[in-house]
């Protein structure tokens, strides 16, 4: 029976023939057709029609796999499963020239000689933080990790840290096995709810590296919590000697309490002025940036990181470097151009707008269409406690179960995401751009089976 079902696995050329044109490349199919198959030889074997549909199967998952755009529906305007923060036409426009010529990346222009990486830009960062000085590596993670190898060492390698700062960050990450990997050692304070400037001050001795102070931006704590203010901290740190570092992770530039909730995102000026010595910083959170880590604050400092061996192995290319220059001097000309601050400060009756000229455009069609509530967030683990009230277009399609409607709209192109509630599927009209509305209602028409316009 077993010798029957192997001999029943068809050849490689038979199910590539049976595969026809793709648009994946020949020979990551042959590949994945070879890994496959071998998979069924291992597995016992089966019939020769199931091999080629779980081969096409396994394409389309590849195939998906691909980065590709999609149309966000879902109301979180940070995603970091979607790319976190789109870019502006301006920033994609440097992008672009930069990408097609070479470029004066290490080339100083003025002296006609190999030159500094990012001095530009490096500049007007260090104007935008509020510090004397600033540079970029290639995550905020990168950050943290690059300045505590850099003071964690020798006999002083103790950093540190209040214990209700111990915070995990997305993808697992943990902030003590940052430090830790670091090659730095953990000297936790206080307890999980409250820690006290005389903590810092007791714990700080000849092996401390440097004082860490960790925002708890994706989270927040109520109710019997006590922690010193920045000022306090930095005063033990001076009077101690050592360095006093925060990381602030999202990158906050502009007051965030207007959003609604309340909620007050410190910044990086407003910190360094407090007497923290450095801070690390997202480029592509609520900067609205590409992906990077940025550390800015006193000079001397600055400096001797970017004299560190690890520097190299953490720098940005030149597309990162080049985006990231654009965004910041569009924040320093307040001139708008930022995506993800432009969704943010949308009205309710701008999206309802919009709303209602999306449900006419789906009139006809075999569902029920209308204009719902939404409840928007930041998202990027940021600003937990703040909700932005939006505007949704709520779908029921009529004999398509909501999951199975979810899914079909997954795979079209470009794929829309979005979300099931109150027995309706919803899409977010804030995270939505305009030019996204013609191609959301083509997805639909598709999902319930017209071929659209």
């Amino acid at each position: 029976m077993g010798e029957v079902s192997l001999r029943a696995i068809p050849s490689v050329d038979k199910v590539l023939r049976e595969l026809g044109e793709t648009d994946v490349p020949r020979a990551a199919v042959v590949a994945l057709v070879r890994r496959e198959l071998a998979a069924m030889r291992k597995e016992g074997g089966g019939a020769s029609d199931g091999a080629v549909t779980r081969i096409r199967s396994a394409l389309d998952t590849l195939r998906r796999a691909r980065i590709q755009p999609v149309i966000n529906g879902t109301g979180i305007v940070v995603h970091t499963n979607l790319g976190r923060s789109p870019l502006g036409p301006r920033v994609v426009e440097a992008l672009t020239r930069i990408a097609s010529d070479y470029n004066n990346l290490e080339y100083d222009l003025t002296g006609g000689e190999r030159g500094g990486r990012a001095a530009y830009l490096e500049h007007n960062l260090a104007v935008l933080a509020g510090g004397e000085a600033a540079t970029v590596v290639n995550n905020c993670a990168a950050a943290l990790v690059l300045v505590l190898r850099h003071f964690a060492r020798g006999e002083r390698r103790e950093v540190v840290i209040s214990r209700g700062e111990l915070v995990q960050i997305g993808g697992g990450f943990r902030i003590p096995e940052i430090l830790e990997a670091s090659g730095a050692a953990l000297r936790e304070i206080g307890t999980t709810n409250k820690t006290s400037a005389s903590d810092y001050n007791r714990a700080v001795g000849k092996n401390t590296a440097l004082v860490l102070k960790v925002h708890r931006s994706n989270f927040f704590m109520g109710g019997f919590v006590e922690s010193p203010p920045t000022e306090e901290i930095a005063a033990v740190a001076k009077a101690k000697k050592v360095p006093f570092v925060e990381d602030l992770g999202t990158g906050a530039v502009f007051r965030t309490e207007s959003l609604g909730g309340g909620e007050h995102e410190p910044t990086a000026g407003e910190v360094l002025k407090k007497g923290v010595d450095l801070v690390v910083f997202s480029g592509d959170k609520l900067l609205g940036g590409p992906q990077a880590g940025v550390i800015a604050g006193r000079g001397k400092l600055v400096a001797s990181i970017k004299k560190d061996p690890f520097f190299r192995a953490l720098r940005c290319d030149k597309l990162i470097l080049s985006a990231l220059q654009e965004t910041v001097d569009l924040h320093l000309n307040e001139a708008g151009g930022i995506p993800i601050l432009e969704m943010m400060r949308l009205t309710e009756g701008e999206l309802r707008a919009r709303g209602e000229k999306l449900v006419a455009a789906l009139a006809g069609l075999p569902l029920t269409a209308s204009v719902g509530k939404g409840d928007g967030q930041i998202g990027g683990g940021t600003l937990p406690k703040t909700r932005i009230p939006s505007v949704t277009l709520d779908v029921v399609p009529q004999g398509i179960a909501l999951a199975d409607f979810a899914a079909r709209l997954r795979a079209g192109s470009p794929p829309v995401i979005g979300y099931v509630s109150g027995a309706r599927f919803k899409l977010d009209l804030r995270t939505i751009f305009p030019r996204q509305d013609e191609p959301v209602v083509r997805a639909i028409n598709l999902a319930v089976g017209f071929g659209g316009k």
